[in-house]
């Protein structure tokens, strides 16, 4: 098993940790509070819920039906190998390996073993992959929304006013 791999493996039993101590605490923050908190953070499935993110976030959701199934192994390699370009598009990235708590994500979108799920932000779902994909393909996809490309064309324009100022 590769130092990546195992790394995965150590947060994951982190995750749920943290989810069975936000059961009994209702100081915990929600979901949305600790993304805007770390955009990198990795969220579990069955604390999330999509609606939190609409109009904010990309979630994008991995499901395997255990977190030592090797297409999500990959797929959390290949995704936490370049997180800034992830955070850069306010991509939130949620986990369900435990197709026994039947999450109402993986209630939701049905996944059969290994999916990855791009969200928009608008909650529509916007891409479906049964294997690993790269950043690279995911940003692609990503930039070429309309509110993507209205993110981009934004920017500019405030980089411009920003310029002459």
């Amino acid at each position: 098993m590769t130092p990546t791999a195992l790394k995965v493996l150590g947060f994951l039993p982190l995750l749920a940790l943290a989810g069975a101590a936000g059961a009994t605490d209702s100081t915990s923050p929600d979901p949305l509070a600790l993304w805007e908190a770390d955009k990198t953070v990795t969220l579990d499935a069955g604390e999330v819920e999509l609606d939190a993110f609409k109009w904010t976030a990309r979630p994008i959701v991995v499901f395997a039906d255990s977190a030592v199934d090797p297409a999500f192994q990959r797929q959390i390699e290949l995704l936490t190998a370049r997180t800034e370009d992830l955070v850069e598009r306010d991509v939130v990235l949620i986990t369900d390996t435990d197709p026994a708590a039947r999450s109402a994500l993986r209630t939701k979108l049905r996944p059969r073993g290994f999916m990855l799920t791009l969200i928009g932000k608008d909650g529509g779902v916007k891409l479906r992959k049964p294997f690993p994909w790269d950043v690279r393909e995911l940003t692609r996809q990503i930039d070429k929304m309309p509110i993507r490309r209205q993110e981009i064309l934004d920017a500019k324009a405030a980089a411009r006013e920003a310029g002459t100022e």
